[in-house]
């Protein structure tokens, strides 16, 4: 049951009008909240839009985490507004603000053609290797479906861009969602521009310094770092299986240095790894890659090896989060339940908030727990009493109270956690 809490929230907010010409301010607002568990980002952001000031600018669209527009920087960290329940926030003070790296239209409205720009330099699109009649059959559960994941998911929300560091220092950087677009196409072996993308993405690759902001961001739970990872660690598979190649790519790297006597510029070849550490990245790459064609630009990964691949790729270990007591789930209702638990991503720690869904019989054993993520493009899914359904409100799917699918284009029922029961505590393993 959503906890009841009639509260007042101080909501400041953002405010940039360019026919100001000032550098933009924040206003304050008070809010009463009748339901904090009830209440989004968004929610207020209307109330304030409609009570307040019918100035203040903002995108929305689909209010269910599908489209996006909503992305801004809510108490200092990237989410959907329509998405981030005021519950969640600790701090009585809650700060709106547009997304970072972002030229700011009016408000908390940003231009996202910059965002776009790099997607489309990534080569997003896909071009098959070889024309067929019949449509490609794409078993679920294939490893390279496995692969892709996730990924395939992007809402280009910009929020992993926002988080990036990297961004602000390096223009040329095509950042975490043109890359982990990227990946999705080199990891299809369908695709026919393996090399020519590889070629686009991968020199500016090294500008990712694997800190994790666009994986503990993304509203979808996509990494964008593995996805740059994974590049990293196919060019230097890649590396391994040419080794003449590798050889051709160290003579033919040629650099200038002044002689210490005459003065005059001297053309050095390079043939150790140590001098070619001494080399900037940048020109490393450049020199390879434009220099020696596609072939060889897959070879780059062997000198970016050194960036933490395997963290990033490592499969997460399993965890049993314990759920709440057995006597706390009433036997015939379903019950939603956030659970919280750490994940070890790389060399950082994050924080997940995940919602679970039990259902139990008069048997403490007879249990069940739902994943919330609708089967077909991950929605919420939530228990609708009177229909006695699962119902995922953006697609029409809908489930029974066995998980089964009755309605909607979900392809699979919902999915289902493994649970144990100890010491009168229900645990379930993520």
């Amino acid at each position: 049951m959503a906890r009841k809490s009639h509260t007042v929230r101080v909501v400041r907010v953002f405010r940039y009008d360019p026919s100001l010409g000032d550098q933009g301010h924040f206003d304050r607002f008070e809010l009463e909240i009748e339901n904090e568990s009830l209440t989004t980002i968004l929610d207020l952001l209307l109330r304030i839009q409609q009570e307040h000031d019918l100035t203040l600018s903002f995108r929305f669209a689909c209010r269910v985490s599908m489209c996006g527009s909503c992305a801004m920087v809510i108490n200092g960290r990237e989410r959907l507004a329509c998405k981030t329940i005021v519950a969640d926030l600790k701090k009585n003070v809650i700060t709106v603000r547009p997304l970072n790296h972002f030229p700011i239209v009016k408000d908390l409205v940003v231009d996202m053609g910059p965002f776009f720009e790099k997607y489309k330099e990534a080569m997003p699109f896909f071009e098959a290797s070889r024309e067929t009649d019949e449509p490609a059959v794409i078993r679920p559960d294939c490893k390279e479906r496995e692969d892709i994941g996730l990924s395939t998911e992007c809402i280009a929300c910009g929020a992993c861009v926002s988080s990036c560091s990297m961004i602000a220092y390096h223009k040329d950087y095509l950042g975490p969602a043109a890359l982990n677009r990227a990946f999705t196409l080199l990891a299809d072996s369908r695709d026919g521009l393996h090399e020519s993308r590889m070629v686009q993405v991968l020199a500016g690759c090294y500008n990712c310094r694997t800190e994790f902001n666009c994986t503990e961001v993304c509203p979808k739970e996509i990494s964008p770092t593995r996805a740059i990872k994974y590049i990293q660690k196919r060019a230097a598979k890649a590396a391994l299986h040419h080794k003449p190649h590798v050889l051709a790519a160290r003579e033919a790297l040629q650099v200038t240095e002044d002689h210490p006597e005459t003065g005059k510029a001297t053309e050095l070849k390079v043939h150790s790894p140590k001098n070619v550490e001494d080399l900037s990245r940048r020109r490393f790459l450049k020199n390879v890659t434009y220099g020696l064609g596609a072939a060889t630009a897959l070879v780059v990964g062997g000198v970016l090896t050194s960036t933490a691949i395997a963290p990033s790729l490592r499969e997460t270990p399993k965890n049993w989060i314990r759920v709440g007591k057995i006597e706390e789930f009433v036997p015939g209702k379903v019950r939603t339940v956030n659970i919280r638990y750490d994940v070890q991503d790389g060399f950082y720690t994050n924080e997940i908030v995940d919602p679970v869904m039990v259902t139990r019989t008069s048997d403490e054993n007879n249990i069940v727990i739902y994943n919330s993520r609708c089967t077909h493009l991950g929605c919420t899914v939530h228990w609708d009493e009177r229909k006695q359904l699962f119902l995922c409100a953006c697609h029409g799917g809908a489930f029974d109270l066995a998980g089964r699918v009755k309605a909607g284009p979900p392809p699979r029922p919902l999915d289902r956690y493994a649970f144990k029961v100890q010491a009168g505590y229900l645990f379930v393993e993520v």
